[in-house]
């Protein structure tokens, strides 16, 4: 059994720095570059059940007054010069490569049509439902841009947000879709095709943890998925394929990122299983020629629902400029910045415009199989629930 080395390495040292542009208020948040993780505790193999999480609180605690208050900031200016209005973003993990490119486009829109106004976007990012939850505990965002609804359904019950959400934006308030594929080492040593494959003798997977992560979570239910369909619906074939490949999981890591450097950097592993995005960016930044994407045949769909934080953003002036970034993520320049960056985009011309990095696919939605969030996460992810029933190493 390998032994949690991630806080021996020194992995929490110089995650908490000075925000962009919060020098003067001494405000703090999590600097999320590409390729550098935020603070993680490695869950590994024999152990799929973490201890709770302390990276929300840290955030939370950090963060809760990470923007300034741009309402006061403009009444004090009144008269004088424009205030730079600031918004925060928290999102989920693998998400960090598209808004870093889309908030640079949207800044520039932003000036265009309010005569040069000054705007600053900052970025948090974290498994899906720790970064929930840290909303949830007072980390002040203006938007939350997340892998599944029921992280934005947390914030409706601590009245953040408004319950009609999904009716703010067009498509249900969600501008990208993506899928969980399978990506494995160079030659595909361990000839996996499949989503059976991956229960295969010897098979040593990555995946980010179904408890805390909504990236696990598709890959727990994607699998669930292919086992009911493999099997003619029998649930109790598709839990012994799930347990059998459960059995197969080197390290659970706390967010999609964090998987994809066990995989990439530290060599563990055969098969790292996660979204689709993520899996063509990491094959472009460490060269197609060391991993390749497998598309299993039958997969699960990802949303990545979006929100105006209302409790937040009309507390601190910022409703318009929240609304506004939000719409423009289903602007035609986003769109394509979306499909560049392989994350499936909502408008159908700019999807099939994508096809050779984007294939068609069958995929499946996940409330169709398993219920709605509401009733999948109780079910399946709390504690007790079908993946600690199944992910359980005696």
């Amino acid at each position: 059994m390998r032994i949690s080395d991630g806080l021996k390495e020194g992995r929490l040292k110089g995650f908490i720095t000075k925000g962009h542009n919060a020098a003067a208020n001494g405000s703090f948040l999590f600097q999320t570059a590409s390729g550098i993780n935020p603070p993680s505790e490695k869950n590994i193999k024999g152990n799929p059940m973490p201890k709770k999480s302390f990276a929300a609180l840290i955030a939370a605690a950090a963060l809760s007054a990470c923007a300034p208050d741009n309402a006061a900031q403009n009444a004090a200016s009144a008269g004088g010069a424009a205030q730079e209005t600031k918004l925060l973003n928290v999102s989920y993990d693998v998400a960090r490569d598209f808004y870093k490119d889309f908030n640079p486009l949207f800044v520039e829109e932003y000036k265009k049509q309010h005569d040069g106004a000054a705007l600053a976007v900052q970025q948090s990012h974290g498994g899906s439902s720790k970064q929930a939850l840290a909303v949830a505990n007072g980390l002040q965002a203006d938007v939350v841009t997340m892998n599944q609804a029921s992280d934005i359904d947390l914030l409706v019950k601590k009245g953040l947000v408004k319950a009609d959400w999904q009716n703010a934006f067009p498509n249900n308030a969600v501008p990208f879709t993506s899928t969980t594929v399978f990506l494995v080492r160079k030659g595909n040593p361990k000839q996996i095709k499949d989503w059976g494959d991956l229960a295969g003798e010897g098979v040593k997977l990555v995946i980010a943890n179904p408890k805390v992560t909504g990236n696990g979570r598709y890959t727990f239910l994607g699998a669930y998925g292919y086992g009911l369909k493999a099997n003619g619906g029998d649930d109790a074939k598709a839990r012994g394929y799930v347990k059998k490949m459960l059995a197969n999981v080197e390290v659970f890591e706390n967010g999609g990122r964090a998987a994809t450097t066990t995989f990439m950097q530290r060599n563990i592993g055969d098969v790292l299983v996660t979204f689709e995005n993520e899996a063509n960016l990491s094959a472009k930044q460490f060269g197609r020629g060391e991993v390749e994407i497998v598309y299993p045949k039958y997969s699960i769909r990802m949303d990545s629902p979006v929100a105006v934080v209302d409790s937040v953003a009309d507390k601190r002036g910022t409703r318009a400029a929240a609304t506004e970034y939000l719409n423009y993520l289903w602007s035609k320049p986003a769109q394509e910045l979306g499909a560049k960056l392989y994350l499936r985009p909502a408008d159908p011309q700019v999807l099939a415009a994508h096809a050779t990095e984007l294939p068609p696919l069958e995929t499946f939605n996940p409330n169709e199989v398993f219920g709605s969030w509401d009733e999948i996460m109780p079910k399946y992810f709390a504690d007790g629930g079908v993946f600690d029933q199944l992910g359980t190493r005696k």
